[in-house]
């Protein structure tokens, strides 16, 4: 039996209580390697120095400050969860993670509004998406009520690293693992729950920007009876070759079709997709192999309430050719509108519309993940 850990260098450990505010203006570490100045966030100096910075931001990580790392218990529970000094971890060469892919993520931001606090949206949603995807996975989650604690006791420990909303946002990585050693395919004796958080830039700058898109015929990202369903790690490595290709050849994404007709819609890479048609806005429904976006959800919530019919069914690929817009939404790109895409060779363009649904659906959602409307619809969380 070999023991699994995870090290840190310089390690520091907070375990979270309501009492963490007061531990979070503690002296933070020394520079990064990424140039940003690592202080305490009370230091006026070093936050002038950051601003300077956000400028640069990309889609890399940057080193922060704080994960947040909790264990799973024997009877599955999980508890002593803290935060930790940013770092690389150790695991186990035979771990249940890398040897036979058990694990999940999930993925959701943080802004900052005009009055300095920040906004999480549908923290609860995230936690309930990863119970259900361990399930699946055989492997035990953290109760909703952890999620969303871990969630914004990691993003309050990194407060400063969140840019301004016009600059960018705090992109916020759960990731739930198998950890101890494993040769036989069986569940591992060990789990653990992680936290990092890394500021990128706005997705859109200047305005919306329409993606042009490849319609995918040999490579399929799920099967039935599969895992697409959940955000399993698996996921995402087996489409990197069609969307390598596509980029390749001058292609922004990849839009994917069902495995037994190759012929209905599913998804783009990592979002979902909706067509309009006059006042209908659809959607593939939600099966063994759609990924139930949270994004998504408050897509057909917010269209609901502006008037629009909005139908979730099996959606042909035929069905391209002829509608007046089509889009992609997720939480890193919100909504994006799609500006051609390509079957077999065959390309038909969007746009007449000058994308007035997806602007309209972009603006309803964006304003609210932002704090510059009121939230009617009671979606955001407010960190003080």
């Amino acid at each position: 039996m070999f023991n699994v850990q995870l090290s840190f260098t310089n390690t520091t450990i907070f375990q979270f209580s309501s009492s963490f505010m007061a531990q979070h203006h503690l002296q933070l570490a020394a520079t990064s390697s990424h140039g940003w100045l690592r202080a305490t966030p009370s230091d006026a100096h070093s936050e002038a120095s950051a601003d300077k910075r956000w400028d640069s931001l990309a889609f890399n990580p940057v080193k922060t400050d704080y994960i947040y790392v909790m264990k799973s218990c024997k009877d599955g529970s999980f508890s002593n969860g803290g935060l930790r000094q940013y770092g690389n971890i150790e695991i186990s060469p035979s771990a249940a993670v890398l040897n036979y892919g058990q694990g999940i993520i999930e993925n959701l931001k943080a802004y900052k509004n005009k009055n300095g606090s920040i906004i999480l949206f549908r923290v609860e949603e995230n936690g309930l998406r990863m119970r259900v995807g361990a399930d699946r996975m055989c492997m035990p989650a953290p109760t909703i009520e952890q999620f969303v604690e871990a969630v914004t006791s990691t993003v309050s420990a990194n407060e400063r690293w969140v840019p301004p909303s016009n600059k960018g946002f705090l992109h916020v990585q759960p990731l739930l693992m198998g950890n101890g050693p494993v040769l036989s395919l069986i569940p591992a004796p060990e789990f653990i729950f992680l936290i990092y958080v890394t500021p990128v830039r706005n997705y859109f700058e200047g305005g919306l920007k329409p993606i042009n898109v490849v319609v995918e015929n040999d490579i399929h990202r799920a099967t039935l009876g599969g895992v697409g369903n959940i955000k399993a790690i698996g996921n995402y490595a087996g489409i990197m070759k069609a969307q390598a290709k596509a980029k390749a050849n001058g292609f922004s994404d990849v839009l994917y079709l069902d495995s037994i007709h190759n012929r209905y819609l599913e998804e783009f890479s990592t979002a979902n997709v909706f067509i309009v048609k006059d006042n209908t806005i659809s959607t593939p429904v939600l099966g063994r192999t759609i990924l139930p976006g949270i994004t998504r959800k408050s897509i057909i919530e917010i269209a609901h309430r502006q008037g629009f019919k909005v139908e979730e069914r099996l959606v042909p690929v035929e069905e391209l050719f002829d509608a007046d817009e089509v889009f992609c939404c997720g939480n890193a790109v919100c909504v994006l509108p799609v500006g051609s895409i390509t079957l077999n060779g065959k390309r038909v363009d969007y746009g007449e519309s000058g994308f007035v649904v997806s602007q309209q659906l972009y603006s309803a959602l964006a304003n609210i993940q932002m704090g510059l409307i009121e939230d009617k619809m009671g979606w955001t969380t407010l960190l003080n």
